[in-house]
């Protein structure tokens, strides 16, 4: 990790926090750099699916996040998904969902990461249901707001 405030879990939680959609599902980062990043999400019932499951889409949106951040450590902090896929293994079932994220392969603009997405229950036990693969490009612009 250098001393670029970009590599710091301050500066992870602060970019987390801008996002309008991590705020409504109420993710957390609990741990980000030397390519890695875990992100959190406690279970909710408006979070679920009509079979009481977590939603396959909350469990999407917490690789496609955890792998930008796992990124985002290595290839710099203005990166982008290129793409992400999601094999889903089991039902996810348990309190909190946990996505982490490493890694693989950065070049200079790319970086290819894995992401294992647990379950944990309340007693503690920890249950793999997915697993993701994703790749993250540098982004040179902003984009505008629209209306």
């Amino acid at each position: 990790m250098s001393d670029d405030p970009g590599d710091s879990l301050e500066f992870a939680r602060a970019t987390l926090a801008a996002q309008p959609f991590s705020r409504l599902v109420g993710a957390r980062i609990t741990a980000f750099g030397g390519g890695r990043a875990v992100l959190e999400v406690d279970v909710r019932d408006e979070l679920r699916q009509q079979s009481g499951y977590l939603h396959g889409g909350v469990l999407a949106y917490a690789a496609d996040n955890a792998i930008t951040f796992a990124a985002g450590s290595t290839i710099g902090s203005a990166v982008l998904t290129g793409s992400v896929s999601v094999q889903y293994l089991r039902p996810a079932l348990g309190r909190t969902l946990r996505a982490e994220a490493h890694v693989v392969h950065a070049g200079r603009r790319q970086a290819v990461c894995d992401c294992t997405l647990t379950m944990l229950a309340p007693d503690g036990t920890e249950t793999i249901c997915a697993i993701a693969r994703g790749t993250v490009l540098t982004a040179n612009d902003k984009p505008s707001a629209r209306t």
